[in-house]
């Protein structure tokens, strides 16, 4: 809640509005038990009549005024709350945003919606809610405690007598709520990632009948989440009833003492009502106990999840004297570099220098280290031995954001948005003209198949690009990072799902594009690297094989395995030459 408070100190021009006219409703309030006292024992008591009218005026003033007050200490109260919970909102986003890849590695997209969603909303219910009713419920309480103690002090010890029990209720139910929610917190977080894997992988579950099979894994998820709620409200109706079990005890007491007082003359009747009416102001409070606690718990829990994000720290970060390269040129060194993923080595001494507007093609195995070695360019993760040089500078030196801005990268998972093709091909690039765009796909060859679209380039494609094909997909893909003219180009297995005929005109349309890269091929097809002006093979992490087509060939190693297995029937000579 730490967090959260600094937050509030942002707006404390919006808190000291709503405080100053809560201040002023509770003194109007305190003023409403006098006047009743004043009817009673002049008015009704000693037929003062001629004070009936103006009390009334002053009464009808008063609540008056009390509304006005309380319309703009809700309002200003729910406006700041929604401004601070915009704001963690955002912090928390650009937060996660600027974590490293990683911490994605371990983290589930439902967990951190549900950060983002239902635990900020959580802190917003203390804070439009709970908080200010908290403060308000103390001042009431406080201050009915010193005119009672003015009033008669024997009835207002009397009174207090149930006080110290209901706060060690309080502190009994406000222990064992936090608990709960915590793990309601969690459970929720489970919930939401059970949901969102289910709906995204929907054509899956179907595709294997498992339906049945998720619908009972999310009832048991669900049935856990009742359980974990309906534990919080047998905590709240152990010790709730009991909470108002005391502060009744407190009126039965103050009237039968009270009672005793005005019989024996030492009270008039009208004191004892105003004193009944200033009871209420304590009893009204200790009966919100357990709604605030239950609020302040729930949030209180939430807080702790958002904070143990926001704890979290980059682990790539610019160094503060970082070096700006505004014009790279794309070349490129591998210097002696190891890396290591969960303490289990995937890259072991590697050592290569690529020239800039070079292509360089990457094979290997599964799992031989092919995506690691080109994570490494844009300083996606750190080395854990040696170093990667761009242009003669090692990246831990560079700043990263510039560094990234100078390369274009295709994913093995191509992700497209929800949104036009139009869009999805110039996210990487928002300025991209028209005709950029249509060169961009053009040379990726998805053009002719977004020209037959009813819409066209305006289509708007499903969530992660459905709808579409895998190689329709990958073009587009391929058209993005194409339109954002950078330096250096990676392809990690982007070609995958093309058919050769594609495959071979989108290459063809990459080595003669008037503007050359530094660009990276990761492929498992011959067809797809034949042409790179270095290949290099990996296995288990280690160069295995480096050269161009025709010299690999001559080796009769692993890459010749490869092109024998792939191309039986062809001779080398009739594999055509880009």
């Amino acid at each position: 809640m730490k967090r959260v408070l600094k937050y509030l100190s942002k707006y404390h021009f919006l808190i000291l509005i709503p405080s100053t006219a809560m201040l002023l409703g509770i003194g109007l309030d305190m003023l409403n038990p006098y006047l009743v006292q004043i009817m009673i024992d002049k008015v009704i008591i000693l037929k003062k009549y001629e004070l009936l009218t103006k009390l009334l005026i002053y009464i009808g003033l008063i609540s008056t005024l009390r509304a006005i007050l309380g319309y703009v200490k809700e309002y200003c109260f729910d406006y700041m709350s929604t401004k601070v919970t915009t704001d963690i909102k955002k912090d928390l986003f650009d937060h996660i945003q600027n974590l490293s890849f990683s911490y994605f590695d371990s983290m589930n997209t439902g967990e951190l919606m549900s950060r983002i969603g239902e635990d900020v909303e959580n802190v917003w219910k203390a804070l439009g809610f709970a908080i200010n009713l908290i403060i308000e419920n103390l001042l009431y309480f406080i201050i009915a405690s010193v005119i009672l103690f003015k009033l008669n002090w024997i009835l207002a010890i009397i009174c207090l007598t149930t006080m110290p029990l209901l706060i060690y209720i309080t502190a009994k139910l406000k222990n064992e709520t936090v608990s709960q929610f915590d793990k309601i917190s969690d459970q929720i977080a489970i919930l939401n990632t059970t949901a969102q894997e289910n709906i995204a992988g929907v054509r899956l579950v179907k595709a294997f009948a498992r339906e049945k099979y998720e619908i009972l894994k999310f009832l048991k998820l669900n049935k856990t989440n009742y359980d974990l709620n309906m534990g919080v409200n047998y905590i709240w109706s152990k010790y709730n009833p009991l909470q108002d079990f005391l502060g009744n005890i407190s009126t039965v007491l103050v009237v039968c003492a009270g009672g005793i007082l005005v019989i024996k003359g030492n009270m008039s009747i009208g004191t004892l009502v105003a004193f009944n009416s200033y009871v209420w102001m304590l009893i009204w409070p200790i009966r919100m106990i357990g709604t605030f606690t239950n609020v302040i718990s729930q949030s209180s829990a939430s807080a702790k999840k958002i904070d143990a994000i926001f704890n979290i720290k980059p682990q790539i970060v610019s160094p503060k004297n970082s070096i700006s390269l505004n014009n790279i040129k794309g070349d490129i060194e591998f210097k002696n570099v190891s890396f290591k993923y969960n303490s289990e080595t995937v890259l072991n001494n590697i050592s290569l220098k690529i020239p800039a507007k070079s292509t360089v093609a990457i094979m290997g195995t599964t799992g031989s280290g092919k995506s690691s070695l080109i994570n490494l360019i844009g300083r996606y993760y750190d080395v854990a031995s040696g170093s990667v040089l761009i242009d003669g500078v090692d990246v831990r030196n560079l700043d990263t954001e510039l560094l990234r801005s100078q390369m274009s990268i295709v994913p093995q998972d191509v992700f497209l948005f929800s949104d036009t093709i139009a869009n999805n091909v110039k996210f990487s690039n928002a300025d991209a003209s028209y005709n950029e765009i249509i060169k961009a796909c053009s040379d990726s060859c998805a053009l002719n198949f977004i020209k037959k679209l009813e819409n066209g380039f305006d289509t708007v494609i499903g969530e992660r690009g459905m709808g579409l094909s895998g190689g329709q997909k990958q073009r587009l893909a391929i058209a993005r990072a194409l339109v954002k003219k950078s330096k250096i180009l990676i392809l990690d297995d982007s070609t995958s799902a093309l058919d050769m005929d594609t495959e071979y005109n989108l290459l063809k349309n990459l080595y003669h594009r008037p503007e050359k890269m530094t660009t990276f091929i990761i492929a498992h097809r011959i067809s797809a690297v034949k042409n790179a002006d270095i290949i290099v093979f990996l296995d288990n992490g280690s160069i295995i094989e480096i050269g161009t087509h025709s010299e690999l060939l001559k080796k009769k190693g692993y890459y010749y395995d490869i092109y024998c297995e792939q191309f039986k029937s062809l001779d080398e000579n009739e594999t055509e030459v880009i």
